[in-house]
């Protein structure tokens, strides 16, 4: 009896082994990859980041404070009660009054202060503006990152195949008797080299995956591919023509001229102190055994102490209107020098790309294929194989990193200017 129970456990176990695994077991399938142009990754960055969230929501705070400034003060209203026999005894009074109070600020003050608050309003909004362009311009950054690493990748992995070729070769002249082993072994240790860079170039994708996905404002490690390559930019254009829409496009000059109009606006404001603001009330008398009747009163600030506010707030609205100024004027020369740089560095990397392409990479090839050729043929030694094999790898790796250096360079220039188009232009491969 024992017997046939464990041949039952037995045959229970085999049938379960060999079972297929129930719906509910089997595992869920890999979420699906998001594939992005660098445009739309601009777009997706705008539409989600949380940075630009947080702006939009300064800018409805800029109009609360707006309304609240603006707005109509609220009336008051006042009682009392008169001729009390005892202060625990408020029925025992022979009278009452009962007042709706109201503060009338001169009108051209609310003109000023609503002057005032749209230019504060204005400001947010173009604080706004200035952050699309650093959000898109940091992604566009991004998203050229990822590309670098990914094509380093490519680049690796045909170096991996080149090494690996070569010790397929290496090991049959070995074999053959025209190699000595030490060839071999240089053979093997390239090949493990290139296999090793290829696990530290796995790791710069996911992380450069992660910063884009960070600006995309989604997980970070979410599966994301993009759907361009890197190619050389176009030339950035004249340099007085870029510098002209910088001053004509950029959001902080934009902004700090709102500035500018609301500190006028505060100091018109400031100026109208001997404009009185009214104060008016009406109240209803009651006393017993005499008809109502009624009080109204008028009355307004009068400016006696006039040298206090000359030497206070006018004071100190015309000494923030003079800071603007110089502010202004400082902001106009860095964005002078921001696009200048920014040029430099465009121009700059756009040249290194295309001498490493059509001159460093061309002449590295051909002298590893001379190199290749010559081992084959027993004219040259693994040690010459090798070392162009790493210049050749060097020339492709500078390439890509030029490429990656120079689209960096565009977006930034396109942000130093101004533009809306972030690094949505075309490029020529």
């Amino acid at each position: 009896m024992l017997a046939h129970h464990r041949l039952a456990l037995a045959l229970a176990a085999l049938v379960a082994a060999f079972a297929p695994p129930r719906a509910d077991a089997q595992e869920a399938p890999p979420p699906a990859t998001l594939l992005l142009t660098r445009r739309a990754a601009i777009d997706s960055a705008l539409a989600h980041n949380p940075q630009l969230r947080a702006a939009v929501e300064q800018v409805a705070q800029a109009r609360a404070r707006g309304v609240e400034n603006t707005a109509f003060p609220d009336p008051s209203l006042s009682g009392d009660v008169t001729g009390e026999s005892s202060l625990t005894q408020p029925r025992s009074n022979t009278g009452s009054d009962l007042g709706v109070g109201l503060s009338v600020p001169f009108p051209t003050k609310y003109i000023l202060l609503h002057k005032q608050s749209g230019a504060d309003t204005r400001t947010a909004e173009f604080n706004v503006v200035q952050l699309r362009q650093q959000i898109g311009s940091q992604t566009a950054q991004a998203y050229d990152a990822l590309l670098v690493t990914e094509r380093h990748r490519v680049d690796l992995q045909a170096s991996d195949s080149l090494a690996r070729d070569f010790l397929r070769k290496t090991q049959a002249r070995f074999e053959a008797g025209s190699a000595p082993k030490l060839d071999v072994i240089k053979a093997q240790v390239d090949v493990a080299q290139a296999a090793n860079v290829l696990l530290s170039n796995a790791r710069d994708i996911a992380n450069a995956r992660a910063a884009l996905n960070r600006f995309l404002g989604r997980p970070l490690g979410a599966a994301l591919a993009p759907a361009e390559t890197l190619s050389v930019p176009l030339p950035p254009g004249d340099l007085d023509a870029l510098e002209s829409a910088a001053q004509a496009q950029r959001p902080e000059l934009r902004g700090l001229e709102s500035q500018r109009a609301s500190a006028g606006a505060a100091a018109a404001l400031a100026q109208q102190y001997w404009l009185p603001d009214l104060g008016l009330s009406v109240a209803k008398n009651q006393s017993q055994g005499s008809p109502s009747t009624y009080t109204t009163a008028v009355g307004f600030s009068f400016p006696l102490f006039f040298w206090n506010h000359q030497r206070g707030q006018v004071a100190e609205a015309h000494h923030r209107e003079r800071e603007l100024d110089a502010d202004y004027a400082d902001l106009q020369a860095q964005v002078d020098q921001d696009v200048r740089t920014a040029y430099a560095s465009a121009t700059t990397a756009l040249q290194q790309a295309v001498y490493i392409r059509d001159a460093l990479i061309p002449e590295a090839r051909r002298a590893f294929d001379i190199a290749l050729t010559s081992y084959g043929l027993g004219g040259s030694s693994a040690l010459d194989v090798l070392d162009a094999r790493r210049t050749l790898l060097d020339a492709e790796s500078q390439f890509t990193d030029a490429l990656g250096a120079a689209n960096d360079a565009q977006a930034d220039l396109e942000r130093a200017v101004g533009s809306d188009g972030l690094a949505g232009g075309p490029h020529a491969h």
